[in-house]
């Protein structure tokens, strides 16, 4: 069993950034990779990147690469989303999931436990 909570999330101005953490607890936090997604109102639930077990690889989608960067403290059992030069756009329910296989796909079936989300809005 994995537990996820995130926290971070807020309402920040267009061009701001804001740091989602991802907290874990249960299985050994080293032993899956996590991924970030994030869900929109009428929208359907869209990758947004993920980190391998160790932190040393990761992937983003199309619309991160750039401006948001994944990185992971195993020490702290903790997944952080940094999230720069935000756009209204990028206004939604941030998830994080545990990837128990380490694939890091970036389809959300794929994944095997999740978080309540932390939502983030971004005004014009």
């Amino acid at each position: 069993q994995v537990q996820l909570v995130e926290s971070g999330g807020g309402l920040v101005q267009a061009g701001g950034s804001l740091r989602l953490s991802c907290a874990a607890s249960g299985r050994t936090f080293s032993s899956y990779a996590v991924g970030w997604f994030r869900q929109a109102p009428g929208k359907e639930r869209e990758f947004v990147g993920a980190i391998s077990r160790s932190g040393g690889t990761r992937y983003y989608a199309d619309s991160a690469k750039g401006r948001f960067t994944i990185s992971r403290d195993n020490a702290k059992n903790t997944v952080y989303l940094q999230m720069n030069s935000l756009k209204p756009e990028d206004t939604a329910v941030y998830y994080c999931a545990a990837d128990l296989d380490g694939s890091m796909r970036s389809v959300s079936e794929e994944y095997d436990y999740w978080g309540q989300g932390t939502q983030v809005t971004v005004s014009s």
